[in-house]
């Protein structure tokens, strides 16, 4: 059996008077750790900022050697736009158009017929008369599903297929049933990054087991505060240019509050290497090592620069939320992976405060080391206070040498 390769991104990176990342009622985020509360990013807010990112370094640039990879869809309407609309666009029957997607939806995601008919019924009884035909509601699923476009261009040509052979729609059930066959099912199995390059690294929820072959490769943490939470609530007041008072102030259009947030942020990003291979290419995760992995090594590159460089942040006309890592620590091994937050499990305290942090991490880096005697390989980017990391065995350089030396680690695994 293949030996498993992990690889771990560390980041400590600093945020000055932000709101990164709010709860439902417009605070910044929190979690309780250590006997302090501290200010947290969620790993859905990271990811995403990730996921979408369109500068250098940007997951949608990179190429397959065919092309562009090819991203995720995120959508209800998936269907709708991408398959129905297009099918009337080619001159198939509206009605049969619906029913053959209707019929490789239900087929695929398991959208149950069921639910559409209790939606018929359920207008009969707000008053639709029997016999009276109701308008085409979109083909929207019940939840949000994220699909690859290689995905859904097998969708539009099977609905395509099914439409054309059926002619009617009482016919489509019919030639559905015969053309979703043990070989239908084997060409959707074999769809190459079928669920999108997003997709095969942090994975997607499905109840479908026709469409589950995408597990999350990337691991993503909820980064916090290295240190208890530092906030202050901001009165702000917008002026009216066009209102003044007696005495020819400008008025104020509106008042109010809003919490800002400052801190050091530890953030922790584990890749499974044997997966992330497998979801890109098709492979069985025990066999990565027989597969090409040059599209792996460049993804994980460019996820080094990402969650070095990339900020989550929202208000960002009233804040420019944008911040680099000042440390950023890549490890490699096949031991199973292990976050270094517990280094932090004492909120740091005092001055300087980047000086003592780099030394919590350090010792307790190497109290772990030392305790459970796998070491991994390690490259290390830092900023300031670079003698507080001695301890730490790496390579050190600039963050590109950081990317290379993880891409180097899947192109040529040890």
């Amino acid at each position: 059996m293949t030996k498993p390769l992990f690889l771990q991104i560390h980041t400590l990176t600093s945020y000055p008077g932000t709101l990164l990342n709010r709860d439902d009622v417009g605070f910044a985020k929190r979690l309780p750790f250590g006997g302090a509360t501290r200010t947290r990013v969620s790993s859905q807010c990271l990811k995403r900022h990730w996921r979408t990112f369109d500068g250098e370094h940007a997951l949608k640039s990179l190429h397959d050697g065919a092309g562009p990879v090819g991203m995720s869809t995120r959508s209800r309407e998936t269907f709708e736009r991408f398959v129905v609309k297009p099918l009337i666009e080619a001159g198939i029957a509206e009605d049969v158009a619906r029913e053959a997607t209707n019929a490789v939806m239900v087929e695929v995601l398991g959208e149950s017929a069921k639910a559409k008919k209790a939606k018929a019924d359920s207008k009969k009884k707000d008053g639709e008369k029997e016999g009276e035909t109701a308008k085409e509601d979109k083909l929207a699923t019940g939840q949000i599903t994220v699909l690859g476009k290689p995905e859904v261009d097998f969708f539009f040509a099977e609905a395509k297929a099914i439409a054309e052979a059926a002619g009617s729609v009482k016919e489509v059930a019919g030639v559905a049933k015969k053309r979703f066959d043990k070989e239908w099912k084997k060409n959707l199995a074999g769809l190459r990054l079928a669920a999108g390059l997003d997709a095969a690294l942090f994975g997607r929820m499905v109840t479908s087991d026709k469409l589950s072959r995408a597990d999350a490769a990337v691991h993503v943490a909820h980064a916090f505060t290295v240190h208890a939470e530092q906030t202050e609530t901001d009165f702000f007041a917008a002026v009216d240019d066009l209102v003044q008072g007696d005495d020819g102030e400008l008025g104020s259009g509106h008042i109010g509050t809003t919490e800002l947030t400052s801190g050091l942020f530890y953030s922790y990003v584990v890749v499974d290497v044997a997966q992330l291979v497998s979801n890109l290419e098709g492979c069985d995760a025990k066999e990565w090592l027989g597969a090409d992995r040059k599209l792996a090594a460049d993804v994980v590159a460019s996820l080094v620069h990402l969650v070095s460089r990339v900020s989550p942040g929202a208000k960002k006309g009233s804040t420019a939320p944008y911040a680099y890592s000042h440390l950023t620590l890549v490890e490699v091994g096949s031991a199973q992976p292990r976050t270094l937050a517990n280094a932090f499990f004492e909120p740091v305290k005092g001055q300087p405060l980047l000086e003592k942090t780099y030394k919590a991490l350090a010792s307790y880096l190497a109290e772990v080391d030392e305790a459970f005697g796998d070491k991994p390989r390690r490259a290390l980017m830092s900023i300031g206070h670079k003698d507080a990391l001695t301890q730490i065995d790496a390579e050190r350089g600039s963050i590109e040498k950081v990317a290379s030396f993880a891409a180097d680690a899947i192109r040529e695994p040890r």
